[in-house]
């Protein structure tokens, strides 16, 4: 599987600046949670006010902050969409990083107020959702969506202001039917690396740019055209099992498989039980359905993880309908 790296050296030119209040925020979705996993929901101006920005160590200089990538990203998808809905973002953060002002040190936990508490948290996930731009595969209404993930624990803070921050940005789309989460190769930015603002705004927006929706829908439509058995299901479920507990050289010549047990439990229990996702009276299912219970047990996996495991969904699936066609092989269907 082959994830996009750019790393930025140079300066690009400072990018717009759009109000906050922008029409193209209108309102957030009202759809379930694009993850769960051990997230809480965050909205934009509690990153703001409320939490707290690590700095560099060495330098005390602040890292790019959650709330200004997603600002960035707001901005660049505006300009990139001009005259499109964007909603408000969808943001999920997990683990939590507590701390304490200098002045209540010596307080137990328990008595500490509001105003004495200080928290970021380390891992920030968000969705832009473009409501305008809807397509539908198989009965299933997608809407176009951008979003990042920001980790602090891939950064070294243990640096000076200038060394490398890391960044995930993507562009796919998100399944109303079940709010899942489609994700391709060429709509992913995996190891995005950047030193100021200004560059992580140049690559937000060159993704966008570049981003060719259209061969996504088609790829995905393409999905519905072909099914497995459930022999072949069953088959295919024992393999990926297998896989996990494979040795090292042997998993190098098997296309990689990123789902864990507890992924690959949830797909085959929605495999009977997903309203809009299970298999039909004979035991059939396709491989657009198949591909959305793997995106659907996705939203178990924790932040820093999710984005990859999104793409390699398709990849899989993908690599699936290749053997069904007869293009090439699969040890995972034999």
């Amino acid at each position: 599987m082959r994830h996009s790296l750019i790393r930025v050296t140079s300066q690009p030119e400072p990018r717009l600046t759009v109000s906050s209040n922008s029409e193209t925020e209108a309102t957030t979705s009202v759809s379930s949670a694009f993850i769960e996993a051990n997230t809480v929901s965050i909205v934009l101006s509690e990153l703001q006010q409320d939490h707290i920005i690590p700095v560099y160590v060495k330098d005390n200089e602040p890292l790019i902050s959650q709330a200004d990538f997603i600002q960035a990203t707001q901005e660049a998808a505006s300009i990139i969409f001009r005259g499109e809905q964007i909603l408000s973002p969808q943001i999920r953060c997990s683990h939590p990083i507590k701390g304490r002002i200098p002045e209540a040190k010596d307080k137990p936990a328990n008595q500490l107020l509001e105003w004495e508490r200080t928290l970021y948290y380390e891992r920030m996930m968000f969705l832009l959702e473009i409501p305008s731009i809807v397509n539908t595969v198989d009965n299933n209404q997608l809407t176009l969506t951008i979003g990042g993930v920001k980790a602090y624990n891939l950064d070294n803070l243990y640096n000076k202001k200038g060394a490398a921050e890391h960044f995930k940005v993507f562009v796919g789309f998100n399944n109303l039917v079940c709010t899942n989460l489609c994700v391709r190769t060429d709509g992913y930015l995996a190891d995005l690396k950047v030193s100021h603002i200004d560059q992580l705004y140049a690559c937000i927006q060159q993704l966008l740019s570049t981003y060719d929706q259209h061969q996504y829908l088609k790829q995905m439509q393409t999905l519905t055209e072909y099914s497995i058995t459930e022999q072949q299901f069953a088959q295919l479920l024992g393999r990926c099992r297998m896989y996990l507990h494979m040795p090292t050289e042997e998993k190098k010549q098997i296309p990689p498989l990123l789902y864990g047990d507890s992924q690959l439990t949830t797909v085959c229990k929605d495999y009977y039980r997903d309203t809009n996702l299970c298999k039909k009276e004979d035991g059939n299912i396709s491989l657009w359905k198949f591909y959305n219970l793997l995106t659907g047990a996705n939203k178990s996996t924790y932040i820093d993880q999710f984005l990859d495991r999104s793409v390699n969904a398709l990849d899989f699936t993908s690599q699936i309908q290749g053997a069904i066609q007869g293009q090439s092989s699969s040890w995972y269907i034999g």
